[in-house]
């Protein structure tokens, strides 16, 4: 597999081979941790209307958007602001602002406590709500099917994941880079691992995600209108023993003469239910491979560990 690959070979998710997909995602995780995919079947029509839902929210004035920001929540749901959060031991704060939605649940949910419920800015962006909601639940089934795939990779059962990520603590995140001054300190996104199972991301056609390739270059990863970045995050990576890869990433600032222009994404991390205990996978543990991970430690208490390393708690 070359280089290219992650540029120009999309894998096509609508085939009728499930074996010889899944071979060909688990390969491709586990040389670069990252793969592109065209036939996810996330309806384009959805695709447009959330874009164009976070697009107007990001244009509202400051103080607006801050009337959605709750401090001291690690920016699980609602409005992060430019400025906040950082990679993994970074100098600079990475130069972008954000919004959260996470699951809906009943009042008394036993998930509850680990998932706030949701702010809408409805008055100000009418439909918002309505179309997070259906993307959250379209990224929700492709990612049940992408878990599939890595299962039967892993030579696991088809469903081998569907507990753990029912009731995950998921979240969808709307993405504005606003445009980058020549002077400006630090990136849009310093180099960072994900720290959930897998994401699954949309909207990322402007240039500047690039991924850290394990001979030491950055690569781009260039996907075409349409097509779904997929990437390995911390828990499924220690969840293996490594045997898949949570790549270090980064989006690098634009090129001067795009310095002018915003970049939208829309990242879904999907995570394993709270309670959920990362044990390494027996299937993974052998003599060339001895466990890595050998006190096993809950879902939720591995994220709040990493919030607090990126400067969100």
């Amino acid at each position: 597999m070359s280089a290219d690959t992650i540029a120009s070979l999309p894998l096509d998710m609508a085939g009728h081979d499930p074996d010889g997909f899944a071979r060909r995602l688990g390969d491709s995780f586990e040389r670069y941790g990252f793969a592109i995919l065209s036939g996810h079947g996330i309806d384009p029509a959805l695709i447009a209307r959330a874009s164009g839902a976070a697009r107007a929210f990001f244009a509202l004035p400051d103080a607006a958007k801050r009337a959605f920001h709750v401090p001291g929540t690690g920016g699980a749901r609602g409005y992060t602001p430019f400025g906040i959060e950082a990679a993994k031991d970074a100098d600079t704060v990475d130069l972008k602002e954000f919004w959260h939605v996470g699951r809906e649940l009943p009042e008394g949910h036993r998930h509850r406590r680990f998932m706030p419920a949701n702010l809408w800015p409805e008055a100000a962006v009418p439909g918002f709500r309505a179309a997070m909601l259906d993307l959250f639940a379209a990224f929700e089934r492709t990612g049940a099917r992408l878990l599939a795939a890595i299962a039967r990779h892993l030579g696991l059962p088809p469903d081998h994941f569907d507990d753990a990520v029912r009731e995950g603590n998921s979240v969808l995140r709307l993405l504005h880079y606003p445009p980058v001054a020549a002077d400006a300190p630090g990136i849009r996104a310093g180099a960072h691992e994900d720290i959930n199972a897998i994401t699954l991301l949309l909207g990322a056609e402007e240039a500047g995600l690039e991924l850290l390739d394990r001979d030491g270059r950055w690569l781009p990863v260039a996907p075409r209108e349409g097509e779904l970045v997929v990437n390995i995050g911390d828990m499924l990576q220690r969840l293996t023993n490594d045997v898949l890869r949570s790549t270090t990433h980064r989006v690098r600032n634009p090129a001067p003469e795009r310095r002018g222009r915003s970049r939208y994404s829309m990242p879904f991390f999907l995570h394993f239910r709270p309670d959920f205990l990362i044990e390494t996978l027996p299937g993974c543990i052998g003599p060339d491979r001895p466990d890595h991970y050998p006190v096993p430690i809950t879902a939720d208490d591995y994220l709040l560990q990493r919030l607090r390393e990126i400067r969100l708690l």
